[in-house]
């Protein structure tokens, strides 16, 4: 991952602050020229933060004066990049008094770098105002424009402000979704496919609903016309619902795996997981070996994963699923395979010496484990 300083580093400061001062006609730009020069301890959260700061203190304190600078910035194609990323969470300030005209500036800005996070000010402060400007969004002919529609309206977007509303209740920004879910860009649909999954999270029924819509909603025989935005795209619709159910998917919601076709009850015999690690300490692999035969007449598609049991410091156990394959398997064959899975240190995970448990999950539904020792020591 970038640090805070490849980011947003001095340098870049540096070169907006140039950038502004030309913008509104002045030699300097004082606020943003002191904060290029104190940057060294600060995340990047808090870079973000200063230099918006730095840029709300040179910039006019009045919007059409705010916006007559940052429009003729936007002339220059040197306003590129990270840059931008401070000044779109000005607009996010000084723009929510006039609202509508705030929200026409970041459709502008971006094109240069998302203004995904500075749009959600707006989405928090009137939903229903904010909705009505993303839903036109949808229809624009840039992609980027249009990611920001979906983006900017997710419940749980990482990095970013939260969105309670939409948390408490999607459905209001469900139109967004249902405009872009078949858009001509992968780009556009991935964020449709992630803003999905953010409902599925907290309303696994609609999220589950909404996949199940689209799906039978999908007409192949629509021929796509190129460029034009929203374009059906038969051949994408499936992959968007699995990428958007992904979570329930890996949860085993049975709701989730029979719409994608792969039945709960499929007939399938599972030999394993055999263990071949029995004594695992962290630092090393737990390696197991698994098997999987279609008993049935006619092929099934399987997603195949395990599940490992994490034994906690009170000797409870907490579960966390990891992917193997998804395969279709024909009448009488069988999927064989050897997994090593690593428990080296990471920080997100503390491991807990003990008993573990590591099982196989076929469909969602579990159908077979093994124990193992760890060393945490």
């Amino acid at each position: 991952m970038p640090t805070a300083d490849e980011l947003l580093s001095a340098d870049t400061v540096s070169n907006l602050a140039r950038l502004l001062a030309r913008a509104a006609g002045r030699h300097t730009s004082p606020a943003l020229d002191a904060c290029a020069a104190a940057l060294d301890r600060l995340t990047y959260s808090g870079r973000v933060k200063a230099v918006r700061d730095a840029v709300l203190a040179d910039l006019p304190d009045d919007w059409p004066g705010f916006e007559a600078v940052v429009r003729t910035a936007l002339a220059d194609p040197g306003f590129d990049g990270w840059m931008t990323f401070p000044v779109n969470e000005a607009v996010a300030v000084r723009g929510l008094e006039v609202f509508e005209p705030g929200l026409a500036l970041l459709h502008d800005l971006t094109p240069r770098l998302t203004a995904e996070s500075a749009v959600r000010p707006f989405l928090r402060a009137d939903p229903a105002r904010a909705l009505a400007v993303v839903q036109e969004w949808t229809a624009d002919p840039d992609p980027h424009v249009r990611r920001l529609a979906s983006e900017g309206t997710r419940p749980r977007l990482p990095w970013a402000p939260q969105l309670p509303a939409f948390i408490a209740d999607p459905r209001p920004a469900l139109p967004v979704l249902d405009a872009l879910h078949r858009d001509e860009s992968e780009y556009v649909r991935r964020s449709v496919a992630n803003h999905l999954n953010d409902i599925s999270r907290d309303h696994p029924e609609l999220a589950v609903e909404t996949a199940a819509r689209w799906l039978a909603e999908d007409t192949p025989a629509t021929p796509a016309t190129p460029g034009t935005p929203g374009t059906p795209a038969p051949t994408t619709t499936d992959r968007v619902v699995r990428h958007g159910l992904r979570t329930l998917i890996k949860a085993g919601r049975p709701e989730a795996l029979t719409l994608l076709g792969h039945s709960p009850d499929v007939p399938v015999a599972v030999k394993g997981p055999v263990v071949t690690t029995p004594r695992v300490a962290v630092g090393e692999f737990l390696v197991f070996d698994y098997a999987v035969t279609n008993t049935g007449r006619l092929p099934v598609e399987l997603v195949v994963d395990y599940v490992i049991h994490h034994t906690k410091a009170n000797g409870t156990r907490t579960p966390k699923v990891f992917k193997l394959t998804t395969r279709t398997l024909a009448p009488g064959e069988t999927l064989t395979g050897t997994k090593r899975h690593s428990f080296k240190p990471i920080t997100t995970r503390r491991y807990h010496s003990g008993e573990h448990l590591v099982q196989l999950q076929v469909n969602g539904r579990a159908r077979g484990e093994a124990v193992f020792s760890l060393d945490a020591s």
